[in-house]
């Protein structure tokens, strides 16, 4: 089991950083680095540097969040109903002749399918902000694509056709920016059942600890999300996602973290090509199998 585990996480970390290999820095001092690609050292000092300037606190301008501050969904998570049980119970991942995992073969993320919104929330190589007169953009950089706030007085959608990022409105309550959103298609995942980064947070579903990334958090058509995002300082953006899905889990789902801004960093480019993931699939995670068996 032990071999299994370390394997996971080694073709975990090919896996996640095999697009990040193609993008090459253009070492070119008018180019800024992404958010990944400084380091924690450089991340500390660039912070150090901007968490005294003046903000406007309406303002969520910026880049924020990377790898090494990617909040998780709270360990105080609900329980599932039985519809819940039964959908979470079908996202088991395969498991090597050792019994281990490899990773999750069932995780939407291996097939290239759009991650979905909130699991953007927890997964991503940094998120930045732009305000429109009538609409605030979230842009991801992690499979290169973007996510739309409307912020021109228009409702939700009463009888929406799903889609992975939902149908999403925002308006200001005071300093606080809150989004409300529904519509989401069911085939993506909350995230993964990672284990919380709060020490102590662990997580229990239906009185039964969780933990291990060997299944996926599901969600229904009817899941609504609501955001309440408020920037405290220069650089930093507190947050309070409460999901609600009724048909799922038997409470709201209510998560408080903090984003970090990312100063004097820019997106990168990093779609998922499925002929790269087909191939990594191919020749690294199914082979992997095969390789604990000949170490036993």
């Amino acid at each position: 089991m032990r071999k299994a585990f370390s394997v996971s996480v080694a073709l975990a970390t090919i896996f996640v950083f095999s697009s990040r290999a193609f993008s090459q820095n253009p070492h070119d001092p008018n180019w800024k680095l992404c958010p990944q690609c400084q380091s924690q050292e450089q991340k500390a000092a660039e912070r150090e540097k901007a968490k005294d300037l003046p903000f406007d606190p309406h303002d969520l301008t910026g880049i924020y969040g990377d790898n090494q501050n990617r909040p998780q969904l709270s360990g105080h998570m609900p329980g599932l109903t039985p519809l819940g049980q039964q959908l979470f119970d079908a996202t088991k991942t395969e498991v090597t002749p050792d019994g281990g995992n490899i990773s999750n073969s069932k995780d939407p993320m291996l097939k290239c399918d759009p991650f979905g919104w909130p699991r953007y929330f927890t997964y991503n190589y940094g998120i930045e902000f732009l305000q429109l007169p009538n609409r605030t953009l979230m842009f991801f950089e992690m499979w290169h694509t973007w996510r739309t706030i409307w912020t021109d007085g228009r409702p939700l959608p009463k009888n929406p056709d799903p889609r992975f990022l939902g149908y999403s409105v925002g308006h200001w309550e005071g300093n606080t920016f809150v989004v409300q959103s529904n519509g989401f298609d069911e085939r993506t995942w909350l995230n993964e059942n990672r284990a919380t980064d709060v020490k102590g947070d662990e997580r229990f579903v239906n009185g039964n600890p969780v933990t291990g990334r060997d299944h996926g958090w599901p969600h229904s058509d009817q899941m609504t999300v609501e955001e309440r995002w408020t920037r405290t300082s220069n650089v930093n953006l507190d947050v309070t996602l409460t999901i609600t899905d009724p048909k799922i889990y038997t409470g709201p789902w209510v998560t408080k973290a903090t984003y970090l801004l990312d100063p004097n960093t820019e997106l990168w480019e990093d779609f998922c090509s499925p002929s790269e993931y087909a191939v990594f699939n191919e020749n690294v995670l199914r082979p992997a199998a095969g390789k604990l068996e000949d170490q036993k």
